[in-house]
């Protein structure tokens, strides 16, 4: 047995001994995950940040160049799956070539011992998701924030001829000071890359040209974080149907409840902005991301003299 603190609570913990590699177990007081500190090369991992179906991240310390950083691990299972590790490699590679303030960055990417693991900047003090799930909804200046940073981080990936193509409020993480930073580009694709088999991306914030059309470009990640910004605002999901082949068609055939319908206080200004990024048509959508935030801006500028003088 070994006495482990919870990174969230802080709780002293015991961890069986028989306890696997990089396995962890629940913390008895807020059922965080709680694990023995492993070393995977210069990398000390300490906390579970989150897992996924292929992956797990750590919160870890390099401890050559002393500094806290996140260790996603690639689980062991799929290390012989060709496919899951060229898209792990493609991620890897995409996300380090973007180097911007709202983009969580990529240092690394190694393996150790058959684990093949991407090192980057932590973000672990919660995401988008959260603080819907904890408020309801989210203040219309907080969202327009969001708006303004993560549309400011599409931009450089649009310039990258990248395409997010998963833009929802899980994958807007925060760090330790506050700031949202995008993340997860595990189905990232170039623009001139051929679509592949199958429509990946989340129902509830997916472009509805994605789903009718097969196509897919800058103005749908534009759409996605449209999309993103309307279940913050509103707390509520732009469309959501009993199932989720009906949830996807109703982005292409049903109309959008505008945001004041749902909530009266929230800005025209703001309103319009998200309602024009999520037009059907993406050709009256934002010309590019730059016009988006700059609508973005105008409406917080408008609001924080309205609210403050």
């Amino acid at each position: 047995m070994a006495m482990v603190p919870c990174e969230r609570c802080g709780a002293q913990n015991f961890i069986p001994a028989d306890l696997g590699m990089f396995q962890y177990a629940s913390c008895k007081q807020c059922g965080h995950a709680v694990m023995t500190p492993v070393k995977l090369d210069q990398f000390e991992l300490r906390a579970v940040c989150g897992s996924g179906g292929m992956a797990t991240v750590y919160r870890a310390h390099d401890e050559i160049l002393d500094r806290d950083v996140a260790v996603k691990l690639m689980q062991p299972e799929f290390a012989g799956d060709q496919n899951a590790m060229a898209g792990f490699f493609r991620e890897a590679r995409y996300q380090a070539s973007l180097n911007h303030t709202h983009i969580v960055q990529v240092y690394n990417y190694g393996e150790h011992s058959g684990y093949k693991y991407l090192v980057m900047e932590v973000a672990d003090r919660g995401d988008l998701d959260g603080l819907i799930k904890k408020h309801g909804r989210v203040d219309e200046l907080y969202v327009l924030d969001v708006g303004i940073k993560i549309s400011s981080a599409l931009e450089l990936v649009a310039k990258k001829n990248l395409i997010h193509l998963d833009l929802k409020p899980d994958n807007i993480l925060y760090n330790s000071d506050g700031e949202p930073k995008l993340t997860d580009f595990g189905i990232c694709r170039r623009t001139d890359e051929p679509r592949g088999d199958g429509l990946v991306g989340t129902p509830f914030y997916i472009a509805p040209e994605r789903v009718a059309l097969g196509r897919q470009d800058f103005r749908s990640d534009m759409y996605s974080l449209g999309a993103t910004m309307y279940h913050a605002i509103t707390g509520r999901v732009p469309f959501d149907g009993p199932t989720v082949e009906e949830t996807v068609w109703m982005h292409v055939k049903t109309r959008l409840v505008p945001p004041r319908k749902l909530v009266k206080d929230i800005s025209k200004d703001t309103e319009a902005a998200i309602l024009r990024s999520m037009h059907k048509d993406p050709a009256k959508r934002y010309e590019n991301f730059e016009d988006f935030r700059m609508a973005l801006e105008a409406a917080r500028s408008r609001l924080l003299v309205k609210r403050y003088g």
